[in-house]
């Protein structure tokens, strides 16, 4: 069990609630008093929401398994409604509102389920999330600040007007959805001179994330890393190696990607690869943690 009070980079929690409500009195007297035929009503549909909870990946197609560090689950009774509440803790990539709704929606069936054989009346009237916290909103609030961010695209074909850029267009897509507006774009080629003209340029303009898509491959063109890594001050290696596992478990090549990262003045300069879906799950891969980083600095642009 965790302190729910802990926060970390990865510290999600959620809380949901559903309402069961009985026909009559004499149910609520039958669970209080522990004389329902089935059983003891409470510790049983306890027991069946733990088990929803851990188990939802199994039900729920789209819900990733997870580990499960905390549940608490209690109720209170209001004239002839019984008020469920149900709380998830994880220490995990994703969030656990599912998993809470989950576990309350098998706690008021199991209640159902108990009471039937004595009351015919019972209803479960919602089951809803009531609040989470851990996800990407937190990390937007807690930094308080506008930031700035610019996106290059390295490619000789992109720049020569042969291929349509995605993968830019994708990050830019990505940042607009945290703290980021009115991103900068700028298409060049895959020439060292003219990657680190536009990197100095940037970071002396008071850009405070500079992404750079394309490049960290391994054929002869791709010279981003080459480019800016004598340009760096302080390299961050964890990003990259993030970026790089976060990929692997999706797509063996991962492992071949020159990946960079690390700090120009104020600005975080942030090499990704060329290809949408490289350049998306990289997104992925690192935000909104690495949001933390300005924080750490002292914020961006009041």
């Amino acid at each position: 069990m965790i302190d729910i009070t802990h926060k970390s980079n990865t510290f999600r929690k959620a809380t949901a609630s559903a309402v069961v409500q009985v026909g009559s009195n004499q149910t609520i007297t039958a669970i209080i008093n522990k004389t329902v035929p089935k059983g003891d009503v409470f510790e049983m549909a306890k027991t069946a929401g733990l088990f929803a909870v851990k188990r939802t990946s199994d039900m729920i197609p789209d819900c990733h398994p997870m580990p499960i560090e905390y549940t608490k689950i209690s109720y209170e009774i209001f004239d002839l409604e019984i008020h469920i509440t149900v709380e998830v803790a994880t220490i995990y990539k994703t969030g656990v509102e599912v998993e809470a709704m989950h576990g309350a929606s098998v706690v008021a069936l199991t209640l159902y389920d108990m009471l039937k054989p004595i009351d015919k009346n019972i209803e479960i009237k919602h089951i809803k999330l009531l609040s989470k916290k851990g996800g990407k909103s937190d990390y937007q609030n807690n930094i308080g600040v506008t930031l700035k961010a610019a996106v290059i695209v390295c490619s000789d074909s992109i720049s020569a007007g042969k291929k349509e850029d995605k993968a830019g267009k994708a990050i830019i897509e990505k940042l607009e959805k945290m703290m980021f507006s009115n991103t900068q774009y700028l298409v060049i080629p895959d020439h060292i001179a003219t990657i680190q003209e536009k990197v100095k340029s940037h970071c002396a303009a008071g850009i405070n994330l500079l992404i750079i898509t394309g490049g960290t491959g391994l054929s002869p063109t791709d010279v981003t890393p080459e480019a800016i890594k004598p340009l760096i001050e302080k390299e961050i290696p964890g990003i990259t190696e993030a970026i790089r596992d976060y990929g692997q478990q999706r797509m063996p090549y991962a492992m071949l990607s020159r990946s960079v990262c690390g700090i120009i003045g104020n600005t975080v300069v942030l090499a990704l690869p060329g290809s949408t879906r490289g350049a998306s799950e990289s997104m992925d891969a690192v935000f909104p943690a690495l949001l933390h980083i300005f924080k750490m600095m002292g914020g961006g642009n009041h």
